[in-house]
């Protein structure tokens, strides 16, 4: 598998490229990442036609041209064209893998791969319970080991918190963030908890001064956003995960570590965010966050692995199909 060539073909935005990063890791390939944009009108047809090489992208963009690689996985709008291009040009060599509802016949593609509160199936569509990403036991137990040291003085149990924000369905308001805030400085005072909490770009400078100012005094570090990010780190030495609703690859991400995970609500919401963690509750996997701790456990949410043996197989019964078996 590592003599495979790989590209990674997406618009650039860092959630989306990281699924498609992780698959590639997962496989043990060292992917050339292919960010695209389309010119009009190829942007906005896309997801509709079969283009083959009647395509051009558009400035700012990397080229997309042979020769073509072995693997090509993609994600987003941008990302369907250069699969079909390089699946069709390359005579059927590279084997096509798209990330999420391509919005066009899965038959175009050699696996797609779907979150399990999308609708489409088909005999080529994998379904996932989460987001793939690239995150390992490997990977958690590096990070704990360079962080442990600058928060060695916070007592246990540590609770990784890991605040969003804002996005096209949720919003985290004021109030939200302030009852967030008091939820977590009770595990502190009811469980002495150490707290670790990392907010993102999105999580915006008033809501971050609400968590400062209502978590002072207590044994939390909040991350300022200087020099390394502490993710990682603060998931691998967490004993509980305290997670935002807003983002499917971070409750997949704390839910990779088969460790408990609390969500958090935020304001609004959609079928599908609902659905996601409707199934993941199910599965006795995450529970509403309420200021408490409960300990319990369930097998850690591994989609990435399984997707890439899913490649592995498929990829060994192309190559040993008679040519033309397509």
């Amino acid at each position: 598998m590592q003599s495979l060539t790989c590209w990674v073909v997406s618009e650039g935005a860092a959630g989306m490229e990281n699924q498609c990063l992780g698959l590639a890791w997962a496989l043990g390939l060292d992917p050339v990442v292919k960010r695209v944009k389309l010119r009009t009108p190829w942007r906005q047809l896309s997801p509709f036609l079969k283009l083959g090489s009647r395509f051009a992208a558009g400035p700012g963009g990397d080229p997309i041209a042979p020769p073509w690689p072995d693997l090509m996985i993609g994600t987003g709008r941008s990302s369907i064209a250069p699969l079909l291009a390089a699946r069709k040009l390359s005579g059927g060599r590279t084997f096509t893998v798209k990330i999420q509802e391509p919005q066009i016949s899965p038959r175009n593609f050699d696996l797609v791969v779907v979150p399990r509160h999308d609708r489409l199936r088909g005999p080529n569509v994998m379904v996932t319970r989460g987001a793939l990403h690239h995150v390992t036991k490997a990977a958690l137990d590096a990070a704990a080991e360079r962080f442990a040291p600058q928060l060695a003085h916070l007592p246990r149990p540590r609770v990784a918190v890991l605040v969003g924000g804002d996005n096209g369905v949720y919003a985290l308001t004021p109030e939200i963030t302030a009852t967030l805030a008091d939820r977590l400085a009770m595990l502190c005072d009811r469980h002495g908890a150490g707290l670790m909490v990392t907010p993102s770009r999105r999580t915006g400078a008033a809501n971050e001064k609400v968590l400062r100012e209502r978590l002072a005094g207590k044994p939390a570090v909040v991350w300022d956003g200087k020099g390394e990010n502490p993710y990682l780190g603060y998931l691998g030495l967490a004993d509980y995960v305290v997670v935002t609703c807003d983002s499917v690859s971070m409750v997949s991400e704390a839910a990779s570590t088969g460790k408990p995970v609390y969500v958090v609500d935020l304001e609004g919401g959609s079928d599908k965010f609902r659905s996601f963690h409707d199934g993941l509750r199910a599965d006795g996997i995450i529970r509403a966050f309420t200021g408490e701790l409960e300990t319990w456990t369930y097998p850690p949410l591994d989609d990435t692995a399984d997707v890439a043996r899913e490649v592995r197989r498929r990829l060994a019964a192309k190559r040993l199909a008679p040519a033309g078996a397509d």
